[in-house]
């Protein structure tokens, strides 16, 4: 008996691997060189109690009691329990030996974490962070240049009513919350090489100012020096093979400078969804003679302008934008998504003829690259989702808030794809002096970083709710359409024939602003009548209503489908599905498993039929 549960013991306890040397490369191309990917295998495990911190996890070499997994991870995919949505503790630990090659220090970059972060290298702390969806990086001080380290993440996926976002249990048992709280490193994890010099800030970004004119591409790039002595750097670079010619600089111990510099494009070629056409811009950040380090950025060269009228004007002319949201999941990886299962949904994007995308927060960086190079146009927002007026009033909430407009901002303002930043979604729909305070600040932020995009905010389309003079100050306003499929406050919207002069009103009381519809969809989830709720062709025949009543207001924008494909939302969820199948929300154009519902196909149809194809 006893040999048989020492049996049993050995075999719950991995045997310790050998310390992996890191993959050279990253997923997406975009960014640095000396990356290397911490992929292979990690160890996982579940801290219910809270005490791994106190029982030294962080330090300990033995892997007792830890599980193998891989990384990206989502610790509790596939678990639908109220405990799971809640969010818990996980530990992650990774046994790597570092790559060979010249380096003075190195970096630990971690693209998602979900949703506090604390990390240890080889038993030291090294760093902090709060926030799911948004990348971070940290020193790897004490990294040992041979043999074994031993890198430790705690990851706390437990949110109180003041995180961003908030999750709870209301009063009546019922959640908050608008996707499943998945627990986990997320994305990926890079260690990067750095020899002294280090570009931590890269912008990249255009300006034309006629129709025949030559384009001008601008490069800022910020290097810091990580040593204690003043150093010599020099920053050389090209954009499409044209020259960018940069002032050398002598940098302070520990300090920073942002180089400047930029070229005349001749006759560019213009990016936009009919024609992706992209530069490459590259650099070499030098010290002395010698490189230590090198960037690349793909871009595209486009104008982006609202005229008087609402219009929004990509390259000067009038866009008519369609598409579908997404959230970043799968049925067996929760959130924790692979590159097949990123460009499988671009894919579903453009079988469909979509021309825009957008998510409740910022996409994986692969998925931006796929959108540059597709074409595919993207509001880009932060997971402000769902939080009242009086939440607004903690200067904890505002910052937090205001911190992830600028993590936003600085990790995507490169992309052509990239049309809006946008502030939030469904949050308090009429906003005290809380939301004001956050939109005007998060506004200023957003636009003092990049001033070359609109800066927006989605909202419910409400008749009930009357003008708000705070979003004038803005320069997109997404509207989430439901007419005809909630009731609304006082059933407003439960008729959706009141869609048609609700849109027109709208233009009325924000008549320079460009317009989108942000959302609009129905449950589907089985066979049935076209006006029973939750069938596929009521489902159908309520995507086609509404596309034909946007088609009609030409000062709408864009168009997008509320959603791509199903995903888990939160227990008892039903979305407004009289036949719910909990936790998950089924107004995708394609099922958890990946089938296309009959819906897809009258979608692509008018889709095709609005661009003009046939």
């Amino acid at each position: 008996m006893l040999c048989a549960c020492l049996a049993a013991l050995a075999a719950w306890a991995p045997a310790p691997a050998s310390a992996e040397t890191p993959s050279a490369g990253a997923l997406y191309s975009n960014g640095p060189s000396g990356r290397f990917t911490l992929d292979g295998e990690w160890y996982r495990r579940a801290d219910p109690s809270r005490r791994g911190q106190a029982r030294g996890w962080h330090r300990s070499t033995s892997v007792r009691g830890w599980r193998t997994t891989t990384v990206p991870n989502a610790a509790n995919a596939g678990d639908e329990s109220t405990r799971s949505y809640l969010g818990g503790v996980w530990w992650y630990r990774k046994d790597f030996q570092a790559p060979g090659g010249r380096a003075t220090d190195w970096m630990l970059r971690f693209e998602s974490v979900n949703y506090r972060a604390t990390v240890w290298l080889n038993g030291r702390r090294i760093g902090s962070h709060t926030g799911g969806y948004l990348p971070f990086e940290v020193p790897g001080r004490g990294l040992r240049r041979t043999g074994t380290n031993r890198l430790v993440v705690r990851v706390d996926s437990r949110r109180s009513q003041s995180a961003v976002p908030p999750i709870s249990r209301r009063r009546d048992g019922r959640f908050t919350g608008g996707w499943w709280n998945y627990a986990g490193i997320l994305r990926e994890v890079y260690l990067r090489r750095v020899d002294a010099l280090d570009l931590v800030n890269v912008h990249v970004f255009s300006r034309r100012s006629c129709d025949t004119c030559d384009a001008r591409v601008y490069v800022r790039a910020v290097a810091s020096n990580l040593q204690g002595i003043p150093v010599d750097a020099n920053l050389t670079g090209t954009v499409g093979g044209r020259k960018l010619s940069f002032r050398p600089a002598r940098l302070s111990g520990r300090g920073f400078h942002l180089f400047r510099s930029s070229t005349a494009i001749p006759k560019p070629r213009l990016w936009s969804p009919a024609d992706p056409n992209l530069y490459t811009v590259k650099l070499a950040l030098r010290r002395g003679a010698r490189v230590v380090q090198r960037y690349t950025q793909r871009t595209g060269i486009r104008t982006l302008a609202v005229d008087d009228g609402g219009r929004m004007l990509l390259n000067g002319r009038r866009v008519d934008l369609r598409g579908a949201s997404m959230h970043e999941e799968d049925p067996n990886r929760g959130a924790a998504l692979g590159p097949a299962e990123i460009k499988a949904n671009f894919e579903l994007l453009r079988d469909l003829g979509a021309t825009m995308t957008r998510s409740h927060y910022p996409l994986h960086p692969l998925a931006l690259e796929l959108a540059d190079r597709h074409g595919i146009v993207v509001w880009d927002e932060v997971p402000v989702y769902q939080m009242a007026d009086a939440l607004f009033r903690r200067a904890s909430v505002r910052r937090n808030s205001i911190d992830m407009v600028r993590e936003m901002v600085n990790r995507d303002r490169s992309h052509p794809s990239v049309i809006v930043w946008s502030l939030g979604n469904e949050n308090t729909s009429k906003p005290g002096v809380g939301f004001t305070r956050y939109l005007r600040d998060g506004a200023r932020v957003a636009r003092r970083l990049d001033p070359t995009r609109l800066v927006g905010l989605a909202f419910p389309g409400y008749p009930t709710i009357g003008k708000q003079e705070v979003y004038t100050t803005l320069d997109a306003l997404g509207v989430n359409d439901y007419f005809g499929w909630y009731p609304g406050p006082g059933g407003s919207i439960a008729d959706r024939s009141g869609l048609s002069p609700y849109l027109d009103r709208l233009h009325d009381d924000y008549p320079r602003q460009a317009l989108f519809v942000t959302e609009f969809g129905a449950e589907a989830n089985r066979a049935g009548l076209v006006t029973e709720k939750g069938t596929f062709d009521f489902q159908a025949e309520f995507l086609d209503y509404h596309l034909r009543v946007f088609a009609q207001k030409p000062y709408l924008n864009a168009a997008l489908v509320w959603i791509l494909r199903d995903f888990r939302v939160k227990p008892g969820y039903d979305g407004g599905n009289p036949q719910p199948q909990a936790p998950y929300n089924q107004k995708g154009l394609v099922d958890e498993a990946g089938a296309p519902k009959p819906a897809f196909e009258t979608v692509k149809r008018l889709f095709r039929k609005e661009a003009g194809l046939p």
